[in-house]
């Protein structure tokens, strides 16, 4: 028999906000162990939760970017659980009315032969509920460290239909989603600093079938290749339990990253186990409608709508588009560059080839890439060199020269330029001198272009170049040579 694998992802996002989600204590990732937390983070008792507005505001933000119904009034319900890294024995989250209902993520398939509709499609969200983030537990050889720092962190769970079906689509949603996340300013979502992680639900059903399997609950997976390999793993795993005519147990299981392999860490809760129930000390949350259409107004362009604008808006090819558009900061560089000279084609690859190989050097040589924001390069040095070109002061050979110069330097093109003497030379009288001495030196490549072999015309334009260090004018250089050839 054959299986089919249905995936629901719950995502965990710690929102970006300066303090915790129900006390002013601070939180830095990299802060000394236990040095970020208060009376109210340790559940001490007589103290009293404080919700963070600046918190729920973002959450809202974050539903109104994936299409989520924001609702009018939202509450706080305790989640009981006795575990070392939750210091008062329960997590205030979200379990009966969550901040946002519904929504969906569009993604894009390498493999679309599931999607008669082509390579982008939208996976279904259920809900994103506002809760605070636990501690953090260290397991060493004869002991477990804890660090209360990240306790009390506003989280946002992200969570899902089960509308994935391989671990690739997982992966697609998970980049679809950190995209959106980072546009929106909610979060950085880096995975290292525990910015975002990722528990996968995985069951198998028959092929064809309507009906859901058991799923056993997927734990550590803290990289985008580890969400990959534990659904690779755990669905090979099923499909031995259930080949072999045995039950798959429902359950939570850990992926250990060293072995390659999962460990059943204990049965899987229902909601039942948890015994919530509304918490006493915090008041429901209705939302003003007003303050919510604002905040929608406010959001950036979805990367998949910028993608297919910037391909019917300004030709760019698909290779340029899925560059520039998962980066908001590159994009919006892109934009501001065509306000200074609209130069689409020319402004696009400068910025998605030599802006980003030279924000990226610094990484080649074990340091951080630099960020748009730290370069001395901005969008007027791109403009100001597409026009030069254009106009036909330096040739695109030159232009790459430049660009290396401007972003050392911090120095306009035009500048540069001039105090380099890189002007592209119009003197037809000198580049066809050069032509004939080059036309003269290779006969073969005259023959070549002669009997059609329109390419070898470049083994002449070559010298040229070199001897013009690379200021003839192309276009008149491409002509002289061709006139010459012909009337030889």
């Amino acid at each position: 028999m054959s299986y089919e694998a249905v995936i629901g992802l719950e995502i965990h996002v710690q929102i970006k906000t300066r303090t915790k989600m129900f006390t002013a204590a601070p939180y830095a990732y990299g802060a000394a162990p236990n040095t970020q937390t208060d009376a109210v983070v340790l559940g001490l008792p007589g103290t009293l939760p404080v919700l963070n507005h600046e918190a729920v505001a973002k959450c809202a933000r974050l539903g109104l970017m994936l299409g989520c119904e924001i609702a009018e009034v939202c509450k706080w319900d305790r989640k009981n659980y006795f575990y070392p890294d939750s210091p008062k024995n329960y997590q205030l989250t979200q379990n009966e009315q969550p901040l946002c209902l519904g929504g969906s993520v569009e993604i894009e398939l390498a493999d679309a032969s599931r999607n008669t509709e082509g390579p982008h499609r939208w996976v279904r969200l259920n809900r994103i509920h506002l809760e605070e983030d636990p501690g953090k537990l260290t397991h060493e050889s004869f002991e477990t460290l804890i660090d209360f720092n990240r306790a009390g962190v506003p989280l946002a769970e992200i969570v899902t239909e089960p509308d994935l079906f391989s671990a690739e689509e997982a992966v697609a949603f998970l980049n679809a989603l950190r995209n959106l996340i980072v546009y929106a300013g909610i979060s950085d979502c880096d995975m290292e600093k525990g910015q975002l992680r990722c528990d996968a639900n995985v069951s198998l059903r028959p092929a064809g079938s309507e009906r859901l399997g058991t799923r056993t609950e997927m734990k550590n997976l803290n990289s985008i290749s580890n969400v990959k390999a534990a659904i690779e793993y755990e669905i090979e795993r099923q499909t031995e339990v259930l080949e072999s005519g045995q039950s798959v147990v429902q359950e939570t299981r850990r992926w250990d990253v060293d072995q390659a392999m999962s460990f059943s860490l204990r049965s899987k809760e229902e909601a039942h186990d948890y015994r919530y129930f509304p918490d006493p000390d915090l008041m429901p949350v209705q939302l003003d409608r007003d303050t919510v259409a604002r905040w929608k107004a406010e959001l950036p362009e979805r990367p998949f709508d910028k993608q297919r604008r910037f391909h019917e808006q300004y030709e760019l090819p698909y290779t340029v588009t899925t560059v520039l558009c998962p980066n908001r900061e590159l994009s919006e560089f892109f934009e501001a560059a065509l306000e200074t000279h609209h130069a689409p084609k020319l402004i696009a690859n400068f910025v998605a080839n030599d802006l980003l190989r030279e924000l990226s050097a610094g990484s080649a040589h074990g340091e951080q890439a630099l960020s748009v924001a730290e370069c001395k390069l901005g969008p007027a040095h791109v403009g100001g060199l597409a026009k030069l070109i254009e106009e036909g002061v330096i040739s695109k050979q030159i232009a790459k020269e430049v660009f290396t110069e401007m972003f050392a330097s911090g120095e306009m093109p035009e500048a540069i330029v001039e105090k380099k003497g890189l002007k592209q030379s119009n003197d037809s009288g000198e580049i066809e001198a050069l032509c004939r001495d080059a036309i003269a030196a290779n006969p073969k490549a005259v023959q070549q272009y002669k009997d059609g072999n329109e390419k070898a015309i470049n083994a002449l334009k070559g010298p040229v170049m070199k001897a013009t260090r690379g200021k003839a004018n192309p276009a008149m250089l491409d002509e002289l040579l061709k006139q010459l050839i012909e009337a030889s």
